[in-house]
């Protein structure tokens, strides 16, 4: 898999919840200011930048391929674990607009994957500003799309799950992909 690749991959990873939760808020007529949005991408930009930095000094003290490997076993074993614990997204207040308190804790809560997701991507050596920027614009243009759809879609129900969950599951998959082509 290319280096290239390999990012879209993880911008995705670390955007497809904040896509679940754009759409559950839209579902719930629920609006999310420009403004929010992109308070959210900045806390997301600030957890990928820490978590890539961290991972960059890991792969600097760790010998040999290590880094590559534990970086590849970290991407697999998170978005397993992401996939097995999969549940609704945010069950977020009814309410016109989100408010900023809402906003930070939400921003703080689909960080997760970018900074875990950001440990991988500097133990692999990937650069920390471009992955960073690419994270905070998927995770602006996921929430803003996932509000859009959800207004859309709003009664729409797959089974017995809410779309929003498949988001979390898809983040996860993608995650397992990437750890597991890094060894091919």
């Amino acid at each position: 898999m290319t280096a290239w690749m390999i990012v879209a991959l993880l911008t995705l990873s670390s955007s497809i919840d904040n896509l679940g939760a754009g759409l559950a808020y839209g579902i719930r007529n629920i609006r999310i200011p420009v403004i929010t949005n992109m308070g959210i991408a900045l806390i997301g930009f600030i957890f990928s930048m820490a978590g890539i930095y961290f991972g960059l000094w890991l792969s600097s003290v760790l010998p040999g391929v290590l880094p590559a490997v534990l970086g590849a076993v970290f991407l697999f074993l998170i978005g397993l674990r992401i996939v097995l614990l999969a549940k609704s997204t945010n069950d977020p207040h009814v309410a016109s607009k989100i408010g900023i308190g809402e906003a930070v804790m939400l921003g703080i809560a689909l960080s997760a994957n970018a900074l875990t997701n950001g440990v991988g991507a500097g133990l692999l050596g990937f650069p920390p500003l471009g992955i960073s920027l690419l994270a905070a614009a998927g995770s602006f243009i996921c929430v803003w799309g996932g509000a859009v759809m959800g207004l859309r879609l709003k009664n729409i129900r797959i089974g017995s799950h809410s779309l929003g969950q498949f988001g979390t599951v898809i983040s996860g998959v993608l995650l397992v992909v990437i750890g597991i082509s890094i060894f091919f």
